[in-house]
């Protein structure tokens, strides 16, 4: 029996994740939350991407995140796309063929 559902991951490589939480955080959150971009989104949330290792290191942000008061909104895994360039969203051009 297969599930469909389930994603086909690799499991030596992190997991790109995307938190989305109610109201924007500060940039001086920067390097409380390592390893992630913060995007402050027009509809006042904030989004907190980037690789987890594994499910212990999710739960290490999502306490971050429940410690500092924030409504959390939504959390998942990001589909694998086109490389991007650190921080900028915006495709790298070298990856481009």
């Amino acid at each position: 029996m297969s599930n469909e559902l389930e994603p086909k991951l690799d499991p030596s490589q992190p997991v790109v994740y995307q938190i989305r939480v109610k109201g924007h955080l500060d940039s001086l959150w920067t390097d409380w939350f390592e390893h992630l971009t913060i995007t402050l989104e027009e509809d006042g949330d904030t989004l907190l991407t980037g690789p987890v290792v594994d499910q212990a290191a999710l739960h290490g942000l999502l306490k971050k995140v429940r410690d500092l008061g924030l409504p959390l909104v939504s959390v998942g895994p990001v589909e694998a796309g086109p490389p991007t360039m650190l921080g900028t969203g915006q495709v790298d051009p070298s990856s481009i063929k």
